[in-house]
């Protein structure tokens, strides 16, 4: 097969956080191949994104994925150098801000003249009223299946398919930045841009789908989230490998990592990824079609090399999924540990000493309180062992949760477990405590007609 004809689509990132170290191997397995390729970055979450949008309110400058820097820098060169795009929803709730970022370091790495798309018009809470929207069906969320007021929203993002990234490639970009897209959208935009897959050839679609789903979250693929030791070993998970497939013009590919990398991908770990968060097998709703894997063929042709064919595709649907994110509630935790004989009893007796105070207090909050056995106060295997021997877990952790409409009852629940400490039962400590203000998110059907996503190009 000509080089030409095989595509190598790796992914750098699964989510907000994510290793930092992963996009050099993947690059460099890229760009050794001698064929076309691109990489993607995956980093979004509805919270992710909700969190941007408070961050760019404080800071207009703000907003798009804190690591960015740290995840592209290192590779920006050579993905430059060697012709290898880099798509990536790390834009969050600020895209142009991204893009100005990125230009900075292609400066600094001495590449003036990068050409850098923006896709823009996933950001729709000034063009939308909530009451003429259908809630997601299942998706009571904090109102109850009904419309809130639209003043209310923290953040309302749709999901965009992959068509604005892969005119931005057949322009010319170099970097794509994205707010909210469909997850797997990163990869069959590059994808159709490469192949020139019609927007109507579902199988087709259908097929990039897939890759991006199987790439979307990194290294789960690729024996991350798979791994159980004694059940399903991976190797070397320190130094995970991240996952690259390659894809031939008629959509079939094949999944696989960069060699000498840790980790593994087996049948196992790509069937794993293919059922992650899909509610029909039969109807994955994407942006760009609908994704049938039920008559897909899973084949291992080698060392960490596993055959993905038979994928069908169907029209996609009317609508897209927006999440809109609403303020919250309050949220508090508070913990502290009980260690030695008796110890059980000891954070038995706290827990419910706790619980009496909040009732005695009439704090207008929902509350849990756990008991959680570990061994990090024992530092000596010989005395956790005898404790354990003796039918006692050696140390209890006890953590209270609780969650109210106002920051300070909750405050003055989490006081209760810092009382505990002179008040007793005896032993108590390493208490810590943190209270903070949660988002909540519905999910919205938006009519397309409603949406008109477009690409800039930065300066």
């Amino acid at each position: 097969m000509a080089d030409k004809d095989r595509f190598l689509m790796g992914c750098g990132a699964g989510f907000s956080g994510d290793r930092i170290d992963a996009p050099v191997s993947v690059v460099g397995c890229i760009a050794r191949s001698g064929r076309p390729g691109a990489i993607m970055f995956e980093t979004l979450a509805e919270r992710t994104l909700a969190l941007g949008q408070v961050a760019r309110r404080d800071d207009p400058t703000k907003g798009y994925e804190p690591l960015l820097a740290e995840l592209v820098g290192p590779v920006l060169p050579d993905c430059m150098r060697n012709g290898i795009p880099i798509i990536g929803n790390f834009g969050a709730a600020n895209p142009p801000a991204a893009a100005a970022l990125l230009r900075r370091l292609a400066r600094e790495a001495g590449l003036p003249d990068i050409r850098i798309a923006v896709v823009l018009g996933d950001d729709i809470r000034e063009t939308i009223t909530l009451q003429d929207l259908e809630v997601w069906e299942g998706d009571t969320g904090l109102h109850g299946g009904t419309a809130a007021p639209t003043s209310t929203m923290v953040a309302a993002n749709v999901y965009l398919g992959a068509r604005q990234i892969a005119d931005a490639l057949l322009q010319g970009a170099q970097i794509v930045v994205t707010g909210r897209v469909a997850d797997p959208a990163l990869a069959l935009g590059p994808l159709a841009a490469h192949f020139g897959w019609g927007w109507e050839d579902w199988d087709r679609l259908a097929a990039g789908t897939l890759v991006g789903h199987l790439l979307e979250c990194g290294s789960q693929v690729t024996g991350g989230y798979y791994a159980d030791p004694g059940y399903k070993d991976v190797p070397r998970p320190e130094a995970i490998g991240f996952p690259i497939a390659e894809v031939s013009a008629d959509g079939s590919f094949v999944m696989t990592k960069a060699p000498g990398t840790g980790g593994l991908v087996s049948v196992r770990t790509v069937t794993e990824q293919v059922l992650y968060e899909m509610h029909d097998p039969a109807a994955y709703l994407t942006p760009d079609v609908t994704l049938d894997v039920t008559g897909i063929k899973l084949e291992e042709i080698g060392p960490d090399r596993v055959r993905v064919t038979g994928v069908r595709g169907w029209p996609l649907p009317p609508s897209l999924k927006a999440t809109v994110s609403f303020p919250g509630d309050w949220l508090g935790e508070a913990e502290i540990s009980y260690a030695g004989p008796n110890a059980m009893a000891r954070a038995r007796l706290a827990a419910d000493v706790i619980g009496r105070r909040i009732d005695m207090r009439r704090l207008p909050v929902r509350r849990r309180l756990d008991l959680i056995g570990a061994l990090s106060v024992f530092d000596s295997d010989q005395g956790s062992l005898a404790l354990e021997t003796a039918g006692e877990l050696a140390e209890v952790r006890m953590r209270l949760a609780v969650s109210g409409a106002e920051r300070l009852p909750v405050e003055q629940s989490l006081q209760e477990v810092l009382a505990l400490l002179c008040c007793g039962p005896a032993g108590g400590g390493g208490m810590r405590s943190r209270v903070q203000n949660r988002i909540r998110t519905v999910s919205y059907l938006v009519p397309r007609n409603m949406v008109s996503p477009s690409v800039e190009f930065c300066a």
